[in-house]
């Protein structure tokens, strides 16, 4: 009897653990997706921004937000400003979707790991 009592404690504890990933994995992901939005929304303001500046002519006066000040800025650096923005958000982006696909594949391989010590549970007890 102590033999069937052990393996279903050792699969109730994997179980355990994988529902902890499981959850732990979910709430990352969530919040790589959340994040991706938000850099998404900056891209486009940023974008935005930016082809309002270009029409603008080289002698008006334009201020770039630092904190909580404004400063009087060139137009070329506002506009280079924005670009590098764009290219940072996107660059983070990249790296959130390859930190989600790190995320998938532990998860499903934990899952498969779990399926696997079933199958050897049954086969044992048969």
């Amino acid at each position: 009897m102590s033999e069937k009592i052990q393996p279903d404690a050792e699969l109730k504890k994997a179980f355990v653990e994988l529902q902890t990933q499981m959850n732990d994995t979910n709430q990352k992901l969530r919040l790589a997706d959340v994040q991706v939005e938000g850099l998404k929304k900056q891209i486009v303001h940023s974008q935005l921004t930016d082809a309002e500046i270009q029409s603008l002519g080289s002698e008006v006066r334009v201020f770039e937000s630092v904190g909580r000040m404004f400063l009087l800025t060139d137009i070329a650096e506002v506009r280079k400003n924005l670009t590098t923005k764009v290219e940072k958000s996107q660059e983070k982006i990249k790296l959130l979707q390859s930190n989600k696909e790190y995320l998938e594949k532990s998860l499903q391989e934990s899952q498969n790991n779990l399926r696997e010590m079933i199958k050897q549970k049954q086969q044992a007890a048969s």
